[in-house]
């Protein structure tokens, strides 16, 4: 590594940590802010973690700034114990601690957005969820999905921008169909179809020549999409091969169709908007490719149309992908909580560490500037997990002092504060322990490439 590459290296590290904290800062800021609304006296308000590097009282709250830069903490007189202090958080009413819980997940989530709409604003347009091509061999068009088809569910995941098309296909499951399925068919014939056209060099071609060629190649393959059995897409392939071989001046042969009695494919059920009305399409096959190490890997293989971009649809989208982002860590706890994520899918501090840097490596490749930008949208997701993952209702969480407070609100009368407190004792040790092992299955995966769930 060149010398300018350690600075660079490390540049980008100081700026993932400094942004890191940042999201800490809002987080507890959001606490502290409402506490001193509502009138809760605080007593320290602290960045990072550890012993104190710089500290300084004013009034009767302390500031510090700690040695470890992995969190922060806001201490409210009373938040965890009794006091007679009228200004204590426990001796507050109800409503307004509900509000100083809940304000620092609030704060992570508006960061995010914050967050989102920077990156957005970067872009000349943005992506709708409206069809508007598909790729050479797209296997969606084959199996019932056309151009201008606004995408509305995939799989059950509800779409309302095109962030939530990319996770909804991720999370398609690998299903093992019929190896002469007609969708699969299609799919084969219009491999055939792309095979040759592939082999054509465009430099043999005049610009008239390259253009009639490839407006019959386009013909073929839209008219094959729209096959009604296997007998008419065998007519539709023959008929297109012969036109381009007259066109190409050549004598191309395509493979003989090689029967296979399974073929593995990411299908599902997608409902469409299409002319005006509700469609839902059964089966649609995802383009399939063999990824890293062989694997079946899924990819998209249309476009969808743009959205020009102003003020007002800056707004709207960058909304739209902060929410969509949500859904997405929703979804993934619940998947934890099923069984279908693993250990491997998780990750802790240094995991999240580990994936900026990589993303960042891989900004560095275009530029630096693509560097940030990759650093701010994973710092973005983390911004809004930290915020969501706050709000579960488990003991020492967030999510979990609301939970004590809505059952103050219904038996109308607190939960005794020393049980409550136990119990958020004995959830913040479980906590600990859990960042613990999480952390290093971290180091492990990184170290020898496995985890624990491997």
């Amino acid at each position: 590594m060149k010398g300018s590459d350690y600075i660079t290296t490390i540049a980008l590290i100081i700026i993932g940590v400094l942004i890191f904290e940042f999201i800490i800062f809002i987080h507890e800021f959001g606490h502290f802010i409402t506490a001193k609304k509502c009138g809760v006296q605080v007593n320290e308000f602290a960045l990072g973690m550890g012993p104190k590097i710089i500290k300084f009282q004013k009034g009767e709250t302390l500031y510090s700034l700690r040695l470890f830069p992995i969190g922060g903490f806001c201490a409210m007189e009373g938040e965890n114990e009794e006091s007679d202090n009228e200004r204590a958080f426990v001796n507050k009413p109800v409503w307004q601690r509900m509000i100083i819980v809940l304000a620092g997940a609030f704060n992570n989530i508006v960061l995010g957005l914050i967050m989102m709409m920077i990156l957005m604003g970067q872009s000349p347009s943005f992506s709708s969820t409206t069809v508007s091509s598909f790729a050479q061999a797209a296997f969606t068009s084959k199996s019932g999905l056309e151009v201008g088809d606004k995408l509305l569910d995939i799989g059950g995941y509800k779409i309302t921008c095109s962030r939530d098309i990319s996770f909804a296909v991720a999370m398609i499951e690998l299903q093992k169909v019929d190896g002469e399925d007609f969708s699969v068919y299609k799919e084969d014939c219009g491999f055939k179809l792309v095979r040759q056209y592939s082999s054509l060099k465009a430099e043999d071609y005049t610009e008239e020549e390259l253009s009639e060629i490839t407006d019959a190649f386009n013909d073929g393959i839209n008219q094959l999409n729209s096959a009604a059995d296997k007998e008419e897409a065998d007519t539709i392939c023959e008929k297109t091969i012969a036109e381009v071989n007259k066109l190409a001046k050549t004598d191309y042969k395509p493979e003989e169709h090689e029967y296979m009695a399974e073929r593995k494919r990411f299908r599902t059920d997608v409902k469409v908007q299409r002319n005006g009305s509700e469609v839902t399409l059964r089966n649609v096959d995802f383009y399939t490719y063999l990824g890293e190490n062989d694997e079946p890997a899924v990819a998209l293989d249309f476009s969808v149309e743009p959205i020009e971009k102003n003020f007002a649809s800056l707004i709207t989208e960058s909304f739209k992908s902060t929410v969509s982002v949500v859904k997405m860590i929703w979804k993934s706890l619940w998947g934890m909580v099923t069984g279908r994520f693993g250990m491997n899918d998780i990750a802790g501090p240094v995991g999240a560490a580990s994936v900026v840097t990589q993303a960042a490596q891989a900004g560095l490749e275009s530029s630096f500037g693509d560097a940030v930008n990759n650093i701010v949208y994973m710092l973005m997701i983390i911004t809004v997990n930290l915020g969501i993952v706050n709000l579960l209702p488990l003991p020492a969480l967030d999510g979990g002092r609301f939970f004590f407070m809505l059952i103050e609100v219904i038996a109308r009368r607190p939960v005794p504060q020393k049980y409550e407190a136990w119990i958020h004792a004995a959830g913040f040790i479980i906590l600990l322990g859990f960042i613990a092992v999480i952390t290093f299955n971290d180091i492990l995966r990184i170290a020898t490439g496995s985890g624990l769930g491997s």
